[in-house]
């Protein structure tokens, strides 16, 4: 029999990785990332986004909920300058945000690689490929979320194994929303800015990384 203990909080996590093409070389897609007061605002609506700090952003994610428990999850985060074409963006604590009962803690990556169509299989295919550059630039990127949540009284009658798999498959399902529609936007986004096509839908990915011990994430 399981193990109830009223008002601790429990802990939730995912971890993801992908990629995306833009077709330009390191230094027109370094500028453009290093541009993020215009890309980052235009690309994640609709998640509401405000300027934090000087190179940070305060985001409303969306209202989610499981059992009859629903939150609208806000963090701020901040986007370090890259160093050597990596990129690092995390959670910041901001005090003039209410937690309403949750921690958000949030950390990804970037890195930057050129790549050349001819040795990648979705551009040797491509009915295009003879417009295409001749140098392609790959950001491969990973995030690691991990939420913990103060569930009201009500939700522990529920047995916390069921509660820990729903919301690990909760917050992935979020990540999987967001992440490929924040990748389409930013290859749109860029694209346009240089009056290109977009690459193809499989130059961006997003997969989940299987974690040992998922559930082990500690209050």
């Amino acid at each position: 029999m399981e193990t109830i203990i009223l008002n601790q909080p429990m802990g939730f996590s995912t971890k993801f990785r992908g990629i995306m093409d833009l077709y330009g070389d390191q230094k027109t897609v370094t500028d453009y990332l290093n541009n993020h007061q215009g890309w980052f605002v235009r690309c994640a609506s609709p998640m509401k986004v405000e300027p934090f700090c000087d190179n940070g952003y305060t985001l409303t994610v969306g209202r989610y909920g499981a059992f009859g428990y629903e939150v609208e999850p806000q963090m701020s985060v901040i986007l370090e300058p890259p160093m050597a074409g990596h990129y690092t963006m995390y959670s910041v604590t901001n005090p003039e945000l209410s937690s309403d009962g949750y921690e958000v803690d949030y950390y990804s990556v970037m890195d930057i690689e050129t790549i050349f169509p001819k040795d990648i299989d979705i551009y040797q295919k491509s009915s295009d490929f003879d417009s295409l550059p001749n140098e392609i630039t790959r950001i491969n990127w990973q995030l690691d979320l991990r939420v913990r949540v103060n569930f009201p009284k009500f939700i522990y009658k529920v047995p916390t194994s069921i509660i820990q798999s729903t919301g690990d498959r909760l917050l992935g399902q979020i990540v999987k929303q967001v992440s490929p529609r924040l990748s389409f936007k930013v290859q749109k986004d860029f694209h346009s800015c240089f009056d290109l096509p977009i690459p193809p839908k499989k130059s961006r990915t997003c997969e989940i990384v299987k974690q040992k011990n998922q559930n082990q994430y500690a209050a």
